[in-house]
């Protein structure tokens, strides 16, 4: 095996500083799915995708603080949040892992199944934050 370098050009998206700081303290500056609350842990996920809603990209109730995590699992459409701020669970969602089974598959409505309470909190901030300017609390 031989190690190298080489160069590329990447392009990245780039998020106001201050429009970050915003969403994140409507959330109070945590995961309402994970818990999560350390910032450099943390991404500001669309929920209308960044690439075919350009009109919404700096739209507060838009965005979502979700661990990085659990972003990549949002936009991969392994889970998603309904009109009632439930998390929904894609059925072919299959893991061994326990900390996914027990933030998303545990936590989450399957079939006739409720939200675990520390979800339902912190989803509860979801109504909060889209319905107003308000920070959860």
């Amino acid at each position: 095996m031989t190690v190298g370098t080489y160069e590329t050009t990447v392009e990245a998206r780039a998020i106001d500083p201050e429009f970050r700081a915003t969403a994140l303290a409507r959330f109070d500056r945590t995961c309402p799915i994970s818990g999560v609350d350390h910032p450099g842990l943390l991404d500001i996920a669309h929920v209308l995708p960044w690439s075919d809603y350009p009109e919404y990209r700096a739209d507060l109730s838009n965005v979502l603080s979700l661990s990085k995590t659990y972003h990549a699992a949002f936009d991969q459409g392994l889970f998603t949040i309904d009109q009632d701020y439930r998390v929904r669970v894609n059925p072919a969602f299959e893991t061994e892992s326990e900390l996914l089974r027990r933030t998303i598959l545990d936590c989450a409505i399957v079939e006739s199944g409720s939200l675990c309470s520390g979800t339902r909190r912190r989803l509860a901030c979801l109504v909060v934050s889209r319905r107003s300017d308000e920070r959860c609390e």
